[in-house]
């Protein structure tokens, strides 16, 4: 009688690995600051996320659409503060990230957490002098918005946040000096 044929045995190709094991999952945050605190600071950082993002959204729109004498200098000077605000929204969110909290991302959420006015849009070039007064009043709600997180970061002894904090409030303090000179 003959013998059965024998499958050969099936062999896994040595490029399919044996599965891995459970990653590890990350550590709890523990960067000397409670849960709580971080969750304060991160809320007012997204607050002052917010502002900027609005800030930097009008000041744009009137980088595009300002007209009259003043064209020259304010396009320049508009498009030299909206890239600066442009990078400093970026180190803004990465603080919220490294604090452990998702950073606002969409209009709807900057909208109802901002304290600036958003601009409706331009049907008709509004006067230089009107934008700049509005810019004005931007950078001192930024300001307004930075001091009251600033607070809630030094009472954590978040020094991060405060050092962040105090450089944008430099800048804004700043740029509304600046504008503020033009009106004057």
């Amino acid at each position: 009688m003959a013998k059965p044929k024998t499958k050969p045995a099936k062999t896994k190709p040595a490029s399919v690995a044996a599965p891995l094991a459970a990653a590890p999952s990350a550590p709890n945050i523990d960067i000397g600051i409670s849960s709580g605190e971080r969750k304060k600071i991160a809320d007012g950082l997204s607050r002052f996320l917010a502002d900027s993002y609005t800030l930097y959204l009008k000041t744009h729109n009137f980088h595009w659409n300002i007209t009259g004498a003043m064209f020259n200098s304010l396009h320049t000077m508009f498009e030299t503060q909206y890239t600066e605000q442009w990078t400093a929204l970026d180190e803004i969110a990465e603080r919220i990230r490294a604090l452990g909290f998702n950073a606002p991302g969409s209009y709807r959420e900057f909208v109802s957490l901002t304290s600036i006015p958003e601009e409706p849009g331009l049907t008709d070039s509004a006067d230089w002098r009107e934008m700049v007064r509005q810019l004005v009043i931007g950078n001192e709600a930024v300001c307004r918005t930075a001091r009251k997180v600033l607070d809630i970061a030094d009472d954590a002894d978040d020094a991060p946040t405060e050092d962040l904090l105090t450089q944008r409030l430099q800048t804004h303090e700043k740029y509304a000096w600046m504008l503020r000179s033009l009106l004057q």
